[in-house]
């Protein structure tokens, strides 16, 4: 039906924009609403003096100073990933998408 048309729309652009983030990998899932892209590139480096330890630190920094909930993927057992969910608005996944890579990109 038109949703999952939808959704394989919404699914394709998130997977895009994040391996267009320098480092990043995504696989493409298999029916689920979630992807879970490797940010494993951003651990060590930091943000305003906030060392990037681990995925919770990373998920805290996106939330905290970008504005981006996403779930950590230690919490799944993959550390060093985070879970973003693709069941939403496309508008929330393009400024979710932008600001992850701002995010990434303002870590020195």
């Amino acid at each position: 039906g038109t949703m999952v048309a939808e959704f394989k729309k919404r699914k394709d652009f998130l997977v895009k924009g994040l391996r267009e983030i320098p480092g990043v990998t995504c696989y493409d899932p298999r029916g689920a609403f979630y992807v879970f892209p490797n940010f494993n590139c951003v651990l060590g480096k930091s943000y305003n003096g906030r060392v990037i330890e681990n995925s919770t630190v990373w998920t805290e920094v996106l939330l905290d100073e970008f504005h981006t909930a996403v779930v950590p993927g230690v919490e799944f057992g993959k550390e060093g990933y985070l879970r973003l969910s693709f069941a939403t608005s496309m508008e929330v996944i393009q400024k979710g998408l932008e600001r992850i890579a701002q995010a990434a990109a303002s870590l020195k």
